[in-house]
């Protein structure tokens, strides 16, 4: 496979990721925000510009934060990366460059994606904001099982090997970003507010019901980063994210010969993943914790680039 084919799949795979991650997040924010008993109103949607790095570009527009503006900006501005349909425009272009290698019913998904920002000047109301990321994830998880239908090939893990190395990306920043909120005065850790902002987080990996399933003890902080972290039955923790990322590139080095840097780095990652404890890490700086796995989850991606030299 050309070097620039399977950078441009790789890339698919991390920009319709990002895409579903953003809907999801804007959708939990929304809930948070207008649905909850006790909306948490600003704070609320500047963390979802800080998990998405977009706070100092919305800053820069000059615009205060609230919910239609920042709905619009996470969604229909295409003047920033961390935008849905910027996304969407980025995730196609690279579907085009290697259209041969998609199955049709992976290239639809793509595509009715993409056309559901045609035209679209607003967001609308909450609920034509509900329905757009809604509409979004339709589509995302329409590819997502187009992709798992496809040959086994190298075509299917190198889109795989990019959407575990987004996914990885997303929630730990999902999760980091939980220790910039600050719950408005007279609130106290454990109250309604902070139980519907880890309510909200689940919510954006779709684990309301796993972490149900798993734990019994209610809705208790360090049983939610237990779940993100440590978790590998739930397939947007670090944990199964960090598997697949090994799963994969061990299915490309079959498969073409290619051992490198990368396949180290993963699995060195995933030695130490194996032996971690979500109490020790919460002992030790949780926000440390996650601004090192994302610090190492770039460089792999760089890694990633040099091994199968993409352009």
């Amino acid at each position: 496979m050309l070097s620039r084919t399977a950078s441009s799949l790789y890339w698919l795979g991390r920009y319709f990721e990002r895409a579903d991650f953003i809907a999801r997040l804007v959708e939990a924010t929304v809930r948070l925000d207008v649905l909850s008993s006790q909306p948490s109103g600003d704070a609320a949607w500047a963390s979802a510009l800080a998990v998405t790095e977009t706070d100092e570009a919305f800053a820069a527009t000059g615009v205060g934060i609230g919910q239609r503006d920042v709905v619009r900006f996470l969604t229909l501005d295409s003047s920033h990366p961390g935008s849905i349909v910027r996304c969407l425009d980025m995730a196609r272009n690279n579907a085009k460059a290697v259209r041969t290698a998609l199955t049709r019913e992976a290239w639809t998904a793509i595509n009715r994606a993409w056309l559901l920002f045609e035209n679209r000047a607003t967001p609308g109301s909450t609920t034509s904001q509900l329905n757009l990321v809604e509409a979004v994830k339709n589509e995302t998880r329409g590819f997502e099982g187009a992709v798992h239908r496809m040959l086994r090939n190298q075509t299917t893990w190198f889109i795989r090997l990019g959407q575990a190395v987004e996914r990885a990306d997303n929630t730990a920043r999902l999760l980091d970003v939980k220790y910039h909120i600050l719950l408005p005065e007279g609130e106290r850790l454990g109250g309604a507010i902070d139980r519907d902002q880890w309510t909200t987080i689940l919510q954006t990996v779709s684990a309301v019901t796993a972490y149900r399933w798993l734990y019994n003890d209610g809705l208790r902080p360090a049983d939610v980063i237990d779940l993100l972290l440590a978790r590998s039955e739930l397939p947007r923790s670090l944990a199964a994210s960090v598997e697949e990322t090994v799963d994969v590139l061990n299915l490309l080095a079959k498969r073409t010969g290619n051992h490198g840097e990368a396949d180290r780095m993963a699995r060195m990652r995933a030695s130490r993943m194996a032996k971690t404890r979500s109490g020790e890490v919460i002992a030790s700086g949780l926000h440390q914790y996650l601004q090192a796995f994302i610090a190492e989850n770039a460089l792999l991606h760089g890694a990633i680039g040099r091994q199968f030299k993409f352009l």
